[in-house]
C-alpha cells in the first residue's frame, strides 16, 4: 500500500472553458420583459419576477415600508387566502417565496415543468390581486417589530446596521436598513401598502428570469394570458447624494457586559463599473477575500485575535462600498482595527506575482460553480440586469480576471483600498473600550445610537 506523501503538491487540474447557456428574450404584451434560459437536465423551471422598487423609495417618516410590502403580498390574492395560497403551492410541489433588497423586490418560483402553468396562475394572482387585508396586514407588522426587538441583542446585526449610515450618511437612500426601525414601521398603515403597490410596482419597472426546462412559445402563452394584462407606471429613481468621507472616524455602539466586539471599517468606493470591477475584485481576494488572505493570515494566524476577518466591494444599483470585517476579544479591538488599516496601506505598496496568480487562479477555478443549479443561473441573470452588464458578461469573465496585471493592480490599489478616508465601526462595551479607542489610529471619536446617529465624542 503506497503511503501518501505529503510533501508533494497535487498538480491543479487543467482549466475547463465556460459557456452560459443560450439565452433569448420575449416581451409580452404589457411590455414586461421575460429572459428565458433553456436547462433539460431537470424538469423543473426557476422563475424570478424583479422589481425596481426597493427600500431606497421609501419616504424618510416610513422606512420598511418595500420590505413589509413584500411580506404582506402573498398573504392572500385572488379569491384565495393565505393559507389556501400557501396549500395550493404545496400540492403542486411548488416552491414559492418574496424578499426585498435596498434595490429591488423579488418573487421567486421553482416549479416541476408539468405544474408550470398552475403553478404560474397562482404566481400571477399574487402579482395582479393582490389581497392586503387589515389583519395579515398587522400580523406581518408585528413580526417585523418582533424582529427588530431581537436585534438589539445581536452584536454583528447592530454593526451591520450603523455601518451604512455612517458610511453614507444620513442624506443617501442605502444608509438605512432595508427592514425599517421600530419608530417608522409603527407609522406605516396598509393603505400605505396599497399605495406602495400602485405607485411603484408595476411591468414598466421589472424583469422576469426563466430558468429551466421549457418552450418559449408556451412560456409567452402562459405569461400573456396570466400577467400580460398588468399595468403600471415607471417610476424615476430616487435622488442619490454620494460624498467620500474625509478623516479616519471612529463611531462605538455600547454593548453593556460584552466580551467581544463586532468591528466593520470601510469606506464609499465606485459602481459596477468594468473592468475596476474585475481589479478590484481580484485586489479583493489578496486582502481579504478568503482564507489565505492578508487580514485573515494577519489577525488569526499570526496574532490570534479572531477565528476570521474578511473584506468585501459590495455594490448597489446606484453607489459602491468596500468594507472589512472581524469579530474579536473586547481586549483586542484596537489592535485589530490597526492591523487592518496598516494592511489597507500596505497593499498598495507591494504585492507579488504570486498573490496575483493566486487570487486570479482562485477567481476563475471557482466561478463555473457560480452556475451549477438553476437558481444560480437566476440569480446570476438578475445580477446582469440590475447592473446593466453587457450581454457577453458571463462568457468572458475568465479572460477579464486573466487580463489584470500586477502593474494596473498596485497604481489601483490606494484608490480602491483608501486608508485615510475610513469609517470604523465598533459594538461592543464602553466602559471596557472607551481609553483603548484612544490607541486606534484616527482623527474623531463618537458615540453613536441605535441607528448610528452621534450622541457624543468620545
Amino acid at each position: 500500500m503506497n503511503k501518501l506523501n505529503r510533501n508533494l503538491i497535487p498538480v491543479p487540474s487543467e482549466l475547463k472553458s465556460f459557456s452560459l447557456p443560450d439565452i433569448s428574450t420575449i416581451y409580452l404584451k404589457n411590455g414586461l420583459k421575460v429572459i428565458c434560459v433553456e436547462k433539460t437536465e431537470l424538469p423543473i423551471i426557476q422563475t424570478y419576477l424583479v422589481s425596481n422598487c426597493g427600500s431606497k423609495f421609501d419616504p424618510q417618516d416610513k422606512k420598511g415600508l418595500a420590505n413589509l410590502f413584500s411580506m404582506c403580498i402573498d398573504e392572500g390574492a385572488g379569491d384565495l387566502n393565505a393559507l389556501e395560497l400557501s396549500d395550493r403551492f404545496e400540492m403542486l410541489g411548488t416552491d414559492f417565496s418574496v424578499s426585498s433588497s435596498s434595490d429591488s423586490f423579488l418573487i421567486s418560483m421553482m416549479s416541476l415543468k408539468d405544474n408550470f402553468e398552475k403553478s404560474f396562475e397562482l404566481f400571477s394572482l399574487i402579482v395582479t390581486r393582490p389581497e392586503f387585508g387589515e389583519n395579515n396586514f398587522i400580523r406581518e407588522k408585528n413580526k417585523i417589530l418582533t424582529a427588530l426587538a431581537q436585534l438589539k441583542d445581536e452584536p454583528s446585526q447592530i454593526a451591520a446596521q450603523i455601518f451604512p449610515y455612517n458610511l453614507f450618511g444620513k442624506e443617501n437612500i442605502y444608509a438605512y436598513p432595508s427592514y425599517g426601525y421600530e419608530s417608522t414601521i409603527k407609522q406605516i398603515t396598509v393603505d400605505d401598502i396599497k399605495n406602495f403597490y400602485k405607485e411603484y410596482f408595476s411591468p414598466s419597472n421589472s424583469f422576469v428570469i426563466l430558468v429551466g426546462d421549457m418552450d418559449t412559445n408556451s412560456v409567452e402563452r402562459i405569461m400573456n394570458k396570466t400577467i400580460g394584462h398588468w399595468e403600471g407606471n415607471l417610476k424615476d429613481e430616487p435622488k442619490i447624494t454620494v460624498s467620500k468621507n474625509k478623516l479616519r472616524k471612529v463611531y462605538l455602539y455600547n454593548k453593556p457586559h460584552s466580551v467581544q466586539s463586532e468591528i466593520i471599517l470601510g469606506h464609499i468606493s465606485g459602481k459596477k463599473h468594468l473592468p475596476e470591477y474585475f481589479q478590484k475584485l481580484v485586489l479583493n481576494k489578496i486582502f481579504g477575500g478568503g482564507f489565505s488572505s492578508r487580514i485573515n493570515k494577519n489577525l488569526r494566524e499570526e496574532k490570534g485575535f479572531t477565528y476570521g476577518a474578511s473584506s468585501n466591494f459590495g455594490y448597489y444599483k446606484n453607489a459602491g462600498f468596500f468594507s472589512a470585517s472581524t469579530s474579536v476579544n473586547i481586549e483586542n479591538t484596537a489592535n485589530a482595527v490597526n492591523e487592518i488599516l496598516i494592511e489597507m496601506e500596505n497593499i498598495g505598496k507591494s504585492i507579488s506575482p504570486k498573490e496575483l496568480s493566486f487570487a486570479k487562479s482562485s477567481i476563475i477555478k471557482q466561478f463555473p460553480s457560480g452556475f451549477e443549479t438553476y437558481k444560480q443561473v437566476a440569480r446570476n441573470l438578475i445580477s446582469k440586469e440590475v447592473f446593466s452588464l453587457p450581454d457577453d458578461y458571463f462568457d468572458n469573465f475568465i479572460r477579464f480576471v486573466s487580463d489584470v496585471q500586477l502593474n494596473d493592480l498596485l497604481s489601483l490599489a490606494g484608490k480602491f483600498i483608501d486608508s485615510g478616508n475610513v469609517v470604523i465601526n465598533v459594538v461592543g462595551d464602553k466602559e471596557k473600550l472607551k481609553n483603548q479607542l484612544k490607541n486606534i489610529k484616527a482623527d474623531k471619536f463618537y458615540e453613536v445610537d441605535l441607528k448610528g446617529e452621534i450622541i457624543s465624542e468620545i
